[in-house]
């Protein structure tokens, strides 16, 4: 008989590592979890309901127009933390201040701050292509009880105590971290359980893809081009050239260059000088997850996690995967 583990078992074992936690670190991912499972639900049907489409009029705090689906994912993912009780503070990509959740009883002595994308990728809901969601979990530095400050929040990427991300794809999986590893769980939709299917997840230390978006080439630092015709260019010694894969959706690219190698590379831009992907929410977790298994993850300057955040909504370039393309960007970059 095969023995299945899930999602509350594993975090359940590993709580030990955590013994200054005492529980609440545990409860907060599974709380993720649940809303995960709520939000997926609403992704698998979307085109059957009233959820496709813009938000009418309404923007985010960088002036893109919300999904549907963005603002249901993101009520969904701050109700169960609120009602959870474990966190203090959601920092989203659809919130432009932050939301405290310490106003209510249950979360007044909560320790944890939440940085959370709640649907990556949702241009590409309508065309059926995969999103995902993407979160980062910190301790607060304050005392409980006392008004949150600045470096509670603006924390930097070495100071995570957990991170992950869920992708809604032809199966739905949960990958994260807590420092000692990365694990995937896909959810068995017959039992409504994620279950351990990608124990100690590794990058490949090399690989043949490279996701960029080649729309933008012409808007490229030189590094990053010359690095795209070194991709083009065939040399069997190297197993080169390379493919080209780029979906739109970040957690997409990165769960497949996890899995297969690869270097995904959102570079700053004559445009976007301090590059698109922001921070808080989406390069610290990636890049602790992509280190965590045994990748690199740098802005092209220098090391993600190391980057101490100066706002909530802060942007950086990113060059996240195997360590030996990585490298071989950053060769080109200098």
């Amino acid at each position: 008989m095969i023995s299945i583990k899930t999602l509350g078992q594993f975090i359940i074992e590993k709580q030990a590592d955590f013994p200054y936690a005492k529980g609440e670190l545990s409860r907060l991912l599974r709380d993720i979890g649940i809303a995960a499972k709520i939000v997926n639900r609403e992704v698998n049907k979307a085109g059957l309901v009233d959820i496709l489409g813009t938000n009418g009029d309404s923007t985010n705090v960088f002036g893109e127009n919300q999904k549907k689906l963005d603002v249901y994912a993101d009520e969904q993912f701050i109700s169960a933390l609120r009602s959870g009780g474990e966190c203090c503070f959601v920092a989203s990509e659809e919130q432009e201040e932050g939301v405290v959740l310490t106003d209510t009883g249950v979360s007044k002595n909560a320790k944890y701050i939440v940085c959370i994308d709640p649907l990556d990728g949702s241009s590409n809901i309508e065309v059926n292509v995969s999103v995902g969601t993407i979160f980062s979990i910190y301790r607060r530095k304050s005392e409980v009880g006392e008004d949150l400050t600045e470096d509670d929040i603006l924390q930097t990427g070495v100071e995570q105590v957990a991170a992950g991300y869920i992708i809604y794809g032809s199966s739905t999986m949960l990958v994260y971290t807590t420092g000692k590893g990365v694990n995937g769980f896909t959810l068995d939709p017959s039992i409504g359980e994620f279950c351990l299917s990608h124990p100690n997840m590794k990058i490949p230390s090399a690989g043949k893809i490279y996701s960029i978006n080649e729309g933008n080439y012409v808007k490229f630092p030189q590094g990053i081009k010359n690095y795209i015709k070194y991709c083009q260019q065939e040399d069997k010694n190297t197993n080169r050239p390379y493919t080209s894969r780029y979906i739109g959706s970040m957690v997409a690219d990165i769960h497949r260059n996890l899995l297969l190698g690869g270097v995904f590379i959102y570079p700053e831009t004559s445009a976007q000088p301090y590059g698109k992907l922001r921070l808080m929410y989406e390069c610290n977790p990636i890049a602790f997850i992509i280190e965590q298994a045994g990748g690199k993850a740098t802005t092209g300057t220098k090391r993600i996690l190391e980057i101490k955040p100066t706002e909530l909504h802060q942007r950086v370039p990113a060059i996240l995967g195997s360590i030996d393309m990585v490298d071989k960007v950053l060769e080109f970059l200098s």
